[in-house]
């Protein structure tokens, strides 16, 4: 099979367009060409009035070699990579003998720990899966608790429970990182059997949304429970059972010892007493860089005519997004970060006495808004050098501010941009209606974000705003605060997975600072499954 990539057509080409200019790149008659998939479509917005879609085609031919062979100096001819997913190693016979000590543990049922217990279930190796939240179906009441009442669950919220806090998102399924052995294949491709829509194979930048995401985490959690797998909902892992750097075992909230050799931490980055009981308990923890700042919040409109011109609202192009970056004169970087086009705000807390905003969207991307996080980059060099917890208590503190400036009822504070650049305080809304349940009050951003971070958003407002008009319009509303960009802290593993002084003991995914998104943290999940089974059979 050939791959044809950066084939490049009309918004509104035909479909028969589609074989004729496969078959003009490879330089075939039409007769040659046997069958063609579609591999991958994005669109090409430069020129807004003339709007291409841009596709990757797997095709079969006939004299395949000779083709290949006439096209070897073309960069966008190539065979098609075999993106099979091989299970590395298998469950041996008779598996395990000791079954309380051998069977492994994974901590956290989000996309990194459910990627990483499918894995092991698939190889055979029966897990145990442990979430302090409630099953998703429960826990999507006790969140909406939150955004409906102001009534804060601790243990069941946006951040814990079943599916990890990527269910309550724009389900964005796309990353940046290197994935030579295609693992993310792998991911999208059971996510499909799981219910999630075909074409997140074929879009160059899939989403799922929210109420997919529900019932696609159901389906997953039934194939591992019928592979032999254990889920452990409502109880939470209090400490750490460490001896002479080896992990034997788990103290649960439950009351109950689990003896655990072999544990995957994937426990997301709002785990915030579990990195407190691991750094007491001896492992390897380290505070890392993050981000901080706000949510902002435009008309979708607004998006779709800057981005696609006279072709807003197209069906075939959907909610237009951006991504916007700019270093700011104090030398720091101001970046938009996770957008979720046609979406809403949402509260975001797991902890009682704190505000803490975060984007979402459906599948459908149908809702009035736009909206991303607005976020300054920080680091423990330059702003919280107080050891490996010291961005946790950084976060703690905005957002108690946070909580505070919005009233001391979980309604988060905001400021129209036209009031933030003057330096005032916003009294009453423009032609923007924010979507943040419980509700916005109305203030100053300055009582909950530090100077250097206001500094760097005043400056790079004008600066977006020229790359997308209307981004900088003084109605727009900013949602304070995003504090949960990724993980304060960095659970630092060796080349075979395992934290460098405490055997037994995987690190994964967000939480563990190997991961920022959905995709990337169940690809990790995958590569840690991998290395614990590896483990398991050599000893």
């Amino acid at each position: 099979m050939i791959r044809v990539t950066d084939l490049a057509l009309p918004l509104d080409h035909a479909p028969d367009e589609l074989e004729a200019a496969l078959c003009a790149k490879l330089g075939i008659a039409p007769a040659r060409l046997e069958r063609f998939s579609i591999a991958r479509r994005g669109n090409d917005a430069r020129k807004k009035a003339a709007i291409k879609l841009v596709y990757s085609i797997d095709a079969v031919v006939s004299d395949e070699a000779e083709v290949l062979a006439r096209l070897a100096g073309d960069p966008h001819v190539k065979p098609t990579p075999d993106t099979a997913y091989r299970f590395p190693v298998m469950a041996p016979a008779g598996w395990p003998k000791d079954d309380k000590a051998e069977r492994p543990v994974v901590i956290g049922a989000g996309p990194c720990g459910l990627l990483a217990a499918l894995i092991l279930a698939q190889m055979g190796f029966r897990p145990i899966i442990i979430e302090r939240g409630k099953a998703v179906r429960e826990r999507t009441k006790d969140t909406w608790g939150l955004w409906r009442r102001s009534v804060l669950e601790p243990e069941s919220n946006v951040q814990f429970g079943e599916g990890g806090a990527g269910t309550f998102s724009d389900g964005k399924l796309y990353s940046r990182i290197k994935d030579p052995r295609h693992l993310s294949r792998k991911v999208l491709t059971e996510f499909v059997k799981a219910g999630a829509p075909d074409d997140i194979l074929t879009e160059a930048h899939p989403h799922i949304g929210t109420f997919r995401l529900v019932t696609m985490v159901m389906s997953i959690r039934e194939t591992i429970e019928s592979l032999g797998g254990e889920y452990r909902f409502g109880t939470r892992v209090d400490d750490f059972d460490v001896a002479d750097g080896q992990l034997r075992g788990l103290h649960l909230s439950t009351g109950e010892y689990l003896p655990a050799r072999h544990v995957i931490l994937a426990v997301g980055h709002s785990a915030r007493d579990t990195f407190a009981k691991l750094h007491e308990r001896g492992v390897h923890v380290e505070a890392k860089p993050f981000a901080i700042g706000v949510r902002i919040e435009h008309p979708q409109s607004w998006i779709d005519k800057a981005r696609y011109g006279p072709n807003a609202g197209n069906k075939v192009l959907g909610a237009a997004a951006y991504s916007l970056a700019h270093k700011a004169s104090n030398g720091r970087s101001v970046y938009s970060f996770c957008m979720c086009p046609g979406g809403r705000v949402v509260a975001a807390t797991s902890e009682e006495g704190r505000v803490v905003t975060n984007g979402m969207s459906q599948y459908s991307r149908a809702e009035f808004n736009a909206n991303s996080g607005l976020v300054v980059d920080i680091s423990p060099e330059r702003d919280f050098p107080g050891g490996p917890l010291a961005g946790v208590e950084l976060q703690r503190k905005l957002e108690s501010l946070a909580f505070v400036a919005g009233g001391s009822n979980y309604q988060a504070p905001g400021q129209k941009v036209g009031d933030f650049l003057a330096g005032r305080a916003s009294s009453e809304f423009g032609v923007v209606t924010p979507s943040y349940k419980p509700g916005v009050k109305l203030t100053d951003l300055a009582e909950c974000l530090p100077a250097f971070v206001l500094d760097a958003i005043r400056e790079a407002l004008p600066v977006f705003g020229r790359q997308v008009p209307g981004y900088d319009h003084p109605d727009v509303v900013m949602t304070g605060v995003e504090t949960r960009t990724s993980s304060p802290v960095r659970i630092r593993r060796g080349a075979d997975f395992q934290s460098i002084n405490t055997r037994g003991l995987y690190p994964a995914g967000e939480g563990a600072g190997y991961a920022g998104g959905i995709l990337s943290a169940a690809v990790d999940g995958i590569k840690v499954a991998e290395a614990l089974a590896a483990e398991l059979v050599a000893n």
